[in-house]
């Protein structure tokens, strides 16, 4: 028996209010999201290389979720009633840097260290040299088992305070993630709220021909948890879903979000090579313009 999953498109929603993006907030959040995307070219064009293609494919996700819905103070990162932020896929952290400078955590010179030594943007998040870093990731799998550890103990220390993950889809063929969400859904981790970024490639290949979790809504719905499946760079789907959590009472919450590997440059989008991208000076000068492009659209 398949168990029901709710697929949210833009002719089907859920009945119950959902929160909506006002014109202005998303013209804004569009903003933020092509700043993302350009401080990830930016730290690509200092390090000369790093993981571009996950980082751009959670960009608008991460725009959306510093920028409007969880509750942080970069003055204050260690502010007990903070909502938390787990990149899983710590290989994506160019993504959580571009957020993190943006939003005013450490000054955006910092991005420019990327790749050098002692830099304080390793390759993956390191918690003890950087602000608004949660945790330490980037041995894949086991984000969702902190994230399940920091929501229970801030529902067992009273707080109202919600964990949020970045799961990469190519990251769940890692055995732990499933015995985190085991432990999440048993402990019915209501104030947890999971993002898979599923952009169908991993560094050897497509997704599906490495380790095929399809249909991948139904698994975790069988793992106790609610699911809905939404498009990763629909800036209002996110939103609205991201405010809409628990999903269903006494369970945690998942979105599968369908999105595109280097999104926002034209001539890497959906290409394997730009898992890892190593830039030349051409290809550096035609995400330039790409960029150019996008903020064109955004004009008055």
């Amino acid at each position: 028996m398949n168990t029901p999953v709710t697929m949210i498109t833009d002719c089907h929603r859920p009945s119950h209010k959902m929160k909506r993006l006002t014109h202005e907030e998303k013209r804004g959040l569009k903003r933020t999201a092509l700043k993302l995307r350009r401080n990830i070219v930016r730290m690509i064009k200092a390090g000369k290389s790093g993981h571009a293609g996950g980082a751009l494919s959670i960009a608008d996700i991460l725009a959306v979720l510093y920028f409007k819905v969880m509750s942080v103070d970069p003055s204050n990162p260690g502010w007990e009633d903070r909502d938390r932020l787990v990149l899983s896929a710590g290989h994506k952290c160019l993504g959580l840097y571009a957020a993190l400078a943006e939003k005013g955590f450490f000054e955006k010179s910092v991005l420019d260290t990327y790749g050098a030594l002692n830099s304080r943007l390793p390759g993956h998040p390191d918690m003890y040299k950087l602000p608004g870093v949660e945790c330490n990731t980037g041995a894949l799998g086991h984000g969702l088992s902190i994230s399940g550890g920091m929501a229970l103990g801030l529902r067992l220390s009273g707080k109202q305070s919600r964990v949020f993950t970045i799961m990469g889809d190519g990251e769940l063929a890692e055995g732990s993630n499933w015995e985190g969400a085991a432990a999440a859904s048993h402990h019915k981790l209501e104030n947890l709220l999971v993002f898979i970024d599923r952009n169908g490639l991993q560094i050897c290949g497509p997704t599906a021909e490495i380790m095929n979790y399809e249909p991948l809504d139904q698994r975790w719905a069988s793992f106790g948890w609610s699911v809905r499946v939404i498009n990763g760079h629909d800036l209002d789907m996110i939103y609205e879903n991201a405010t809409d959590i628990p999903f269903e009472p006494g369970k945690p919450s998942v979105i599968i979000a369908d999105t595109v590997k280097a999104k926002g440059l034209s001539f890497a989008e959906g290409v394997l090579k730009y898992h890892y991208w190593k830039a030349t000076p051409e290809e550096l000068s035609e995400a330039e313009r790409d960029l150019d492009a996008i903020e064109r659209t955004l004009l008055p």
